[in-house]
């Protein structure tokens, strides 16, 4: 049997219900597509028209799949006694070169962060057109009484509770069950393509928040245990910078898609990915570290023969389970406490950026007289000109300094926006210059979320990873509802220079927070890391 199949790695606890759960949310949400493909000769528009009972047929069968998926995938416990624990700890060989198995999880998880972040990078971009069909209130349409915002505020807002429920079940059910679980929900999500009313459109959008909000954190929890101290970092990152990748795919497809279909094909699109994700169960193990920690030992070894790590029983070793029982408390308590504040400051000001600035973009650029097309294949050349950069702050990160490379990412950020905000609407009659700034503004924005995950997965130990990573990602979701939300308001409109100020202000206070508080996390096992922190020694840490 090849070593990316070993039982250990790819069991299901009910294996059968598991894939009928998955079958009857892909069922349900086929069921949605005839009233879609029907409206073709009125340009894909569903305004006005009801739910019909094929429909909720679909609906019924995606709630009966998403809860046998969550019972399939959920283990039983095997209740490790505490003083058992603390002699085991996973030792990374950090003198071995990555395995195959490495590789096959990377590239997995690569794809798994890609589809958690198109989601979100997907609303700026049917923005617009929800706009448009509903009659809403945008820069575009400013004679509409109902704000567009509403539609990002929801699925913005659904994140931030998303994240921290699916960083609670990551840190239950398992990295593995909580990241498969979340394929599934994006496979059920995609019906937000074919809601015909714009209050069903809320509701589902803020169910798919509910979807993604977890999958980031988690993906990086799991690669975080499994991989070697002298590689985790730089790989992290590098994945992580996959926001650019992401944003590259979906302006893409928006540009492709969009002008045929109309943007509620972008939803629809949750469909194929979610199952491609499932697809690629078989590289996906669980967290050794995580096995340990709940008592099934030889699920544990199984996995970390594969990946090069051993379990070392030392008495006198760092432990790495602390905290535990504090829930999400803890984090906000000693030790914990001041990292986690400057995580979180960094997390709002991603989502003010990105949700506040970012996601009117598209908007703000077709208020400035470019089309449809110009205005996404322009996004789509600069993402693809920034995304080389993503190499230069992987290697920063890994090699050089994570805390100043955090430091110098939100600097960099925060100086583009503030060049948006002083340019303002000449950008538009100078296409060089607007595409330098989409350039910046997008590397550095990408970078920003590309360090935070990452940072936050190495600062918590074992048993409360899960819930900082999910804490962290909830931070930055706040961010763009605190950004969405002031548009929504009309306190900030959408305008290129406010948003931009909106993004900037914040990410330097940000910058200089984690200046002041950070740790730092190159190269350093994650025992280590965490022991530091645990002595209040973090300003004793490798700078």
């Amino acid at each position: 049997m090849s070593p990316l199949r070993r039982p250990g790695a790819i069991a299901f606890e009910h294996r059968g219900c598991f894939w009928a759960g998955v079958a009857a949310v892909t069922a349900g949400v086929l069921l949605h597509l005839p009233m879609f493909f029907a409206s073709r000769t009125s340009g894909y528009r569903l305004v006005g028209m009801h739910v019909d009972s094929t429909m909720m047929v679909g609906m019924a069968l995606i709630v009966v799949g998403l809860g046998a998926t969550t019972y399939g995938l959920c283990p039983r416990l095997a209740g490790a006694h505490r003083d058992q624990l603390s002699r085991l700890r996973v030792q990374a060989l950090d003198d071995a070169g990555l395995t195959r198995a490495h590789v096959g999880l990377l590239v997995v998880t690569s794809v798994a962060v890609t589809i958690d972040l198109m989601k979100p990078i997907t609303l700026s971009f049917v923005v617009p057109g929800v706009a448009k069909e509903y009659g809403l209130n945008s820069a575009l349409h400013p004679q509409g009484h109902v704000p567009v915002a509403l539609l990002p505020l929801a699925g913005i807002g659904g994140t931030v509770i998303g994240s921290l429920v699916w960083g609670w079940l990551g840190d239950r059910m398992g990295r593995r069950a909580s990241i498969l679980l979340a394929a599934v929900a994006f496979i059920g999500t995609a019906i937000c393509g074919s809601m015909p009313s714009f209050n069903w459109n809320l509701a589902m959008c803020f169910l798919m928040g509910l979807a993604v909000g977890g999958m980031l954190p988690i993906a990086f929890a799991l690669v975080a245990e499994v991989t070697p101290a002298r590689h985790r970092s730089w790989l992290m990152v590098l994945i992580g910078g996959d926001v650019a990748g992401a944003y590259i795919l979906t302006s893409v497809l928006a540009a492709w898609l969009e002008p045929h279909y109309g943007w509620r094909m972008l939803w629809l699109l949750g469909l194929p990915t979610g199952v491609a994700l499932i697809a690629l169960n078989h590289w996906i193990p669980e967290s050794p570290r995580f096995l340990l920690a709940t008592g099934r030992r030889a699920e544990a070894d199984a996995v970390m023969a594969r990946f090069g790590v051993a379990v070392v029983e030392d008495s006198g070793a760092p432990v790495d389970d602390e905290g535990g029982n504090g829930g999400f408390g803890q984090l906000l308590r000693r030790p914990f406490g001041g990292l986690t504040v400057g995580i979180g400051l960094f997390g709002l000001a991603y989502g003010l950026v990105n949700f506040g600035f970012l996601l009117w973009l598209p908007t703000n650029l077709r208020a400035l007289g470019l089309g449809v097309g110009t205005s996404d294949r322009l996004l789509a050349d600069s993402a693809m000109i920034g995304f080389p950069a993503t190499f230069v702050v992987a290697y920063l990160y890994g090699f050089w300094s994570s805390k100043k490379t955090m430091v110098m990412v939100a600097a960099v950020t925060a100086a583009v926006l503030f060049a948006f905000a002083l340019v303002g609407d000449r950008a538009a009659t100078h296409r060089w210059l607007l595409e330098a700034l989409l350039v910046v503004v997008l590397v550095g924005s990408s970078s920003v979320l590309a360090v935070l995950t990452p940072y936050s997965a190495e600062v918590y130990p074992t048993a409360i990873r899960s819930r900082g990573t999910g804490l962290a990602a909830a931070a930055s979701k706040a961010g763009g509802v605190a950004g969405i939300g002031l548009v929504a308001a009309s306190v900030a409109p959408p305008s290129l220079v406010g948003a931009a100020l909106v993004g900037a202000v914040p990410t330097v206070v940000a910058a200089a927070v984690i200046g002041r508080v950070g740790v730092e996390t190159r190269q350093r096992r994650l025992e280590e890391i965490s022991a530091d922190t645990l002595v209040g020694a973090a300003g004793r840490a490798t700078t």
